[in-house]
Protein backbone atom coordinates (compact mmCIF):
# COMPACT_ATOMS: atom_id res chain seq x y z
CA UNK A 1 0.00 0.00 0.00
CA UNK A 2 1.35 3.43 -0.87
CA UNK A 3 1.16 5.86 2.03
CA UNK A 4 -0.49 9.22 1.62
CA UNK A 5 2.05 11.93 2.32
CA UNK A 6 -0.42 14.55 3.45
CA UNK A 7 -4.06 15.40 3.36
CA UNK A 8 -5.98 17.34 0.74
CA UNK A 9 -5.02 20.96 1.35
CA UNK A 10 -4.19 22.43 -2.02
CA UNK A 11 -0.70 23.33 -0.76
CA UNK A 12 1.96 22.69 -3.40
CA UNK A 13 4.55 21.14 -1.14
CA UNK A 14 2.05 18.40 -0.26
CA UNK A 15 1.82 15.81 -3.02
CA UNK A 16 -1.21 13.64 -2.46
CA UNK A 17 -1.45 10.24 -4.08
CA UNK A 18 -4.70 8.57 -5.11
CA UNK A 19 -3.71 5.11 -3.93
CA UNK A 20 -4.44 5.56 -0.24
CA UNK A 21 -6.54 7.75 1.99
CA UNK A 22 -4.53 7.35 5.15
CA UNK A 23 -1.19 8.40 6.58
CA UNK A 24 0.91 6.89 9.34
CA UNK A 25 1.57 9.39 12.14
CA UNK A 26 4.60 9.31 14.42
CA UNK A 27 2.36 7.81 17.09
CA UNK A 28 1.58 4.88 14.78
CA UNK A 29 -2.08 5.79 14.28
CA UNK A 30 -3.92 5.91 10.99
CA UNK A 31 -5.00 9.35 9.81
CA UNK A 32 -7.91 10.14 7.51
CA UNK A 33 -8.19 13.01 5.04
CA UNK A 34 -9.79 15.69 7.17
CA UNK A 35 -7.35 18.60 6.83
CA UNK A 36 -8.89 20.73 4.11
CA UNK A 37 -8.29 24.01 2.35
CA UNK A 38 -11.07 26.56 2.77
CA UNK A 39 -12.36 25.85 -0.74
CA UNK A 40 -12.40 22.11 -0.09
CA UNK A 41 -14.35 22.74 3.11
CA UNK A 42 -16.79 25.08 1.39
CA UNK A 43 -15.80 27.98 3.65
CA UNK A 44 -15.08 31.54 2.55
CA UNK A 45 -12.42 33.78 4.06
CA UNK A 46 -13.80 36.52 6.28
CA UNK A 47 -12.42 39.67 7.84
CA UNK A 48 -14.13 39.14 11.18
CA UNK A 49 -14.56 41.65 13.98
CA UNK A 50 -11.90 44.15 15.08
CA UNK A 51 -8.98 42.58 16.91
CA UNK A 52 -8.25 43.22 20.55
CA UNK A 53 -5.27 45.52 21.11
CA UNK A 54 -3.31 43.19 23.37
CA UNK A 55 -0.23 41.92 21.57
CA UNK A 56 3.31 43.06 22.20
CA UNK A 57 4.89 44.31 18.96
CA UNK A 58 7.89 42.10 19.77
CA UNK A 59 5.77 38.97 19.32
CA UNK A 60 6.81 37.69 15.91
CA UNK A 61 5.99 34.03 15.14
CA UNK A 62 8.24 32.29 12.62
CA UNK A 63 7.57 29.72 9.90
CA UNK A 64 8.13 27.04 12.56
CA UNK A 65 5.12 28.28 14.55
CA UNK A 66 1.47 27.39 14.01
CA UNK A 67 -1.77 28.79 15.42
CA UNK A 68 -4.45 26.22 16.28
CA UNK A 69 -7.89 27.84 16.57
CA UNK A 70 -10.09 25.27 18.27
CA UNK A 71 -13.84 25.07 17.57
CA UNK A 72 -14.81 28.74 17.42
CA UNK A 73 -18.25 27.67 16.19
CA UNK A 74 -21.72 29.07 16.66
CA UNK A 75 -23.05 26.18 18.75
CA UNK A 76 -20.38 26.88 21.39
CA UNK A 77 -21.38 30.52 21.71
CA UNK A 78 -24.06 31.99 24.00
CA UNK A 79 -27.42 30.98 22.51
CA UNK A 80 -25.92 27.93 20.81
CA UNK A 81 -26.72 24.29 21.42
CA UNK A 82 -23.74 23.78 23.75
CA UNK A 83 -22.90 27.27 24.98
CA UNK A 84 -19.54 27.93 26.58
CA UNK A 85 -19.86 30.80 29.08
CA UNK A 86 -18.05 33.83 27.70
CA UNK A 87 -17.35 32.09 24.40
CA UNK A 88 -17.59 35.23 22.30
CA UNK A 89 -14.99 36.93 24.50
CA UNK A 90 -12.17 34.91 22.91
CA UNK A 91 -12.79 36.17 19.39
CA UNK A 92 -11.09 39.56 19.68
CA UNK A 93 -7.94 37.93 21.10
CA UNK A 94 -7.94 35.23 18.42
CA UNK A 95 -8.37 37.85 15.70
CA UNK A 96 -5.33 39.70 17.03
CA UNK A 97 -3.24 36.53 16.73
CA UNK A 98 -4.36 35.26 13.34
CA UNK A 99 -2.54 37.85 11.14
CA UNK A 100 0.74 37.18 12.92
CA UNK A 101 0.94 33.55 11.75
CA UNK A 102 1.87 32.00 8.44
CA UNK A 103 0.20 28.72 9.45
CA UNK A 104 -3.36 28.89 10.82
CA UNK A 105 -5.47 25.78 11.44
CA UNK A 106 -9.15 25.98 12.35
CA UNK A 107 -10.51 22.84 13.99
CA UNK A 108 -14.20 22.17 13.40
CA UNK A 109 -16.48 19.83 15.32
CA UNK A 110 -18.36 18.07 12.53
CA UNK A 111 -20.88 15.59 13.89
CA UNK A 112 -23.40 13.59 11.87
CA UNK A 113 -27.02 13.50 13.02
CA UNK A 114 -27.45 10.93 15.76
CA UNK A 115 -23.80 10.96 16.84
CA UNK A 116 -23.14 8.49 19.65
CA UNK A 117 -21.90 11.25 21.98
CA UNK A 118 -25.30 12.97 21.92
CA UNK A 119 -27.35 12.34 25.06
CA UNK A 120 -30.43 12.14 22.83
CA UNK A 121 -29.13 8.77 21.56
CA UNK A 122 -29.06 7.19 25.03
CA UNK A 123 -32.33 6.36 26.73
CA UNK A 124 -32.58 7.75 30.23
CA UNK A 125 -29.48 9.91 29.88
CA UNK A 126 -29.22 13.69 30.00
CA UNK A 127 -26.67 16.11 28.57
CA UNK A 128 -23.44 16.15 30.61
CA UNK A 129 -24.06 12.67 32.08
CA UNK A 130 -21.17 10.22 31.93
CA UNK A 131 -21.33 6.83 30.25
CA UNK A 132 -18.93 4.13 29.10
CA UNK A 133 -17.96 3.68 25.46
CA UNK A 134 -15.71 0.89 24.13
CA UNK A 135 -12.76 3.28 24.41
CA UNK A 136 -13.55 4.47 27.95
CA UNK A 137 -15.52 7.14 29.78
CA UNK A 138 -17.45 9.57 27.63
CA UNK A 139 -19.38 12.72 28.52
CA UNK A 140 -22.73 12.93 26.75
CA UNK A 141 -23.54 16.25 25.11
CA UNK A 142 -26.52 18.11 23.73
CA UNK A 143 -26.90 17.63 19.98
CA UNK A 144 -24.42 20.17 18.58
CA UNK A 145 -22.26 21.07 15.59
CA UNK A 146 -24.24 18.87 13.25
CA UNK A 147 -22.74 18.86 9.77
CA UNK A 148 -23.86 21.64 7.43
CA UNK A 149 -26.00 23.39 10.04
CA UNK A 150 -25.69 26.99 11.21
CA UNK A 151 -24.46 25.75 14.58
CA UNK A 152 -21.46 24.00 13.04
CA UNK A 153 -20.32 27.11 11.15
CA UNK A 154 -17.49 29.31 12.36
CA UNK A 155 -18.65 32.45 14.15
CA UNK A 156 -19.16 35.39 11.79
CA UNK A 157 -16.81 37.58 13.87
CA UNK A 158 -13.87 35.18 13.57
CA UNK A 159 -11.09 36.27 11.21
CA UNK A 160 -10.49 33.53 8.63
CA UNK A 161 -7.55 34.17 6.29
CA UNK A 162 -7.43 32.75 2.77
CA UNK A 163 -4.46 30.54 3.69
CA UNK A 164 -6.10 28.89 6.71
CA UNK A 165 -6.91 25.19 6.66
CA UNK A 166 -9.72 23.32 8.40
CA UNK A 167 -9.30 20.17 10.50
CA UNK A 168 -12.63 18.39 10.91
CA UNK A 169 -13.17 16.01 13.81
CA UNK A 170 -15.95 14.00 15.41
CA UNK A 171 -17.52 12.96 12.12
CA UNK A 172 -17.31 9.23 12.83
CA UNK A 173 -20.65 8.26 14.40
CA UNK A 174 -19.18 5.92 17.01
CA UNK A 175 -16.24 8.04 18.28
CA UNK A 176 -16.19 11.50 19.80
CA UNK A 177 -13.20 13.75 19.26
CA UNK A 178 -11.97 16.44 21.62
CA UNK A 179 -8.37 16.74 20.47
CA UNK A 180 -7.60 18.15 17.03
CA UNK A 181 -4.88 15.48 16.73
CA UNK A 182 -6.48 12.21 17.90
CA UNK A 183 -10.05 11.12 18.45
CA UNK A 184 -11.23 9.92 21.85
CA UNK A 185 -10.27 6.32 21.18
CA UNK A 186 -6.63 7.56 21.26
CA UNK A 187 -5.96 5.55 18.10
CA UNK A 188 -7.67 7.37 15.24
CA UNK A 189 -5.59 10.35 14.11
CA UNK A 190 -6.98 13.36 12.29
CA UNK A 191 -3.87 13.90 10.16
CA UNK A 192 -3.09 17.26 11.74
CA UNK A 193 0.21 16.08 13.20
CA UNK A 194 1.46 14.97 9.79
CA UNK A 195 0.26 18.17 8.16
CA UNK A 196 2.11 20.38 10.63
CA UNK A 197 5.31 18.37 10.51
CA UNK A 198 5.37 18.45 6.71
CA UNK A 199 5.31 22.23 7.01
CA UNK A 200 8.17 22.17 9.51
CA UNK A 201 6.04 23.44 12.41
CA UNK A 202 7.70 22.78 15.75
CA UNK A 203 5.72 25.02 18.10
CA UNK A 204 1.96 25.57 18.32
CA UNK A 205 -0.09 28.27 20.00
CA UNK A 206 -3.54 27.03 20.99
CA UNK A 207 -6.69 29.13 21.41
CA UNK A 208 -10.45 28.61 21.24
CA UNK A 209 -13.13 26.49 22.89
CA UNK A 210 -13.44 24.90 25.26
CA UNK A 211 -10.51 25.16 27.65
CA UNK A 212 -11.42 22.10 29.73
CA UNK A 213 -12.15 19.74 26.82
CA UNK A 214 -11.10 20.29 23.22
CA UNK A 215 -8.42 22.88 23.95
CA UNK A 216 -7.01 20.84 26.82
CA UNK A 217 -6.76 17.58 24.89
CA UNK A 218 -5.39 19.28 21.78
CA UNK A 219 -2.60 20.76 23.89
CA UNK A 220 -1.86 17.50 25.68
CA UNK A 221 -1.71 15.46 22.47
CA UNK A 222 0.46 18.07 20.77
CA UNK A 223 2.95 17.90 23.63
CA UNK A 224 2.78 14.27 24.75
CA UNK A 225 2.21 12.45 21.47
CA UNK A 226 3.41 14.78 18.73
CA UNK A 227 6.51 16.19 20.40
CA UNK A 228 5.57 19.81 19.75
CA UNK A 229 6.32 22.79 21.94
CA UNK A 230 2.89 24.01 23.09
CA UNK A 231 1.74 27.39 24.32
CA UNK A 232 -1.84 27.91 25.49
CA UNK A 233 -3.04 31.51 25.30
CA UNK A 234 -5.27 31.54 28.36
CA UNK A 235 -7.24 34.71 27.66
CA UNK A 236 -8.14 33.32 24.24
CA UNK A 237 -10.08 30.39 25.66
CA UNK A 238 -13.05 29.74 27.96
CA UNK A 239 -14.27 26.64 29.81
CA UNK A 240 -17.49 24.64 29.77
CA UNK A 241 -17.04 24.29 33.52
CA UNK A 242 -18.46 20.88 34.38
CA UNK A 243 -17.76 19.67 37.95
CA UNK A 244 -14.01 19.14 38.26
CA UNK A 245 -13.27 19.74 34.58
CA UNK A 246 -11.28 22.96 34.94
CA UNK A 247 -9.17 21.54 37.77
CA UNK A 248 -8.47 18.42 35.71
CA UNK A 249 -7.44 20.59 32.77
CA UNK A 250 -5.03 22.62 34.88
CA UNK A 251 -3.38 19.44 36.15
CA UNK A 252 -3.27 17.72 32.76
CA UNK A 253 -1.74 20.73 31.02
CA UNK A 254 0.88 21.11 33.73
CA UNK A 255 1.81 17.43 33.55
CA UNK A 256 2.16 17.70 29.75
CA UNK A 257 4.56 20.62 30.07
CA UNK A 258 2.25 23.04 28.26
CA UNK A 259 3.22 26.66 28.78
CA UNK A 260 0.30 28.92 29.68
CA UNK A 261 0.38 32.68 29.22
CA UNK A 262 -1.81 35.60 28.23
CA UNK A 263 -1.75 37.25 24.83
CA UNK A 264 0.01 40.27 26.33
CA UNK A 265 2.84 38.08 27.59
CA UNK A 266 3.65 36.46 24.25
CA UNK A 267 6.34 39.01 23.43
CA UNK A 268 8.43 37.72 26.35
CA UNK A 269 8.59 34.15 25.06
CA UNK A 270 11.89 32.75 23.86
Amino acid sequence: MEILVILGTGIDLMKVTNTAETAITSAGAMASSVVLSLSEAGISPQAGAPAADLLDKKFAPTAEDGLLVIDVQCDFMPGGALPVPGGTEVIGVVNALVPRFEHVVLSQDWHPDGHSSFASQHEGKNPYDETTFPYGQQTLWPDHCRQNTAGSSFHADLTIPQTAVVCRKGFRPEIDSYSAFFENDSVTATGLEHYLKQLGVKRVFVVGLAYDFCVRYTCEDAANRCGLDVILVRDATRAVGLPGSVEAAVGGLKDAGVRVCTAGELGTLS
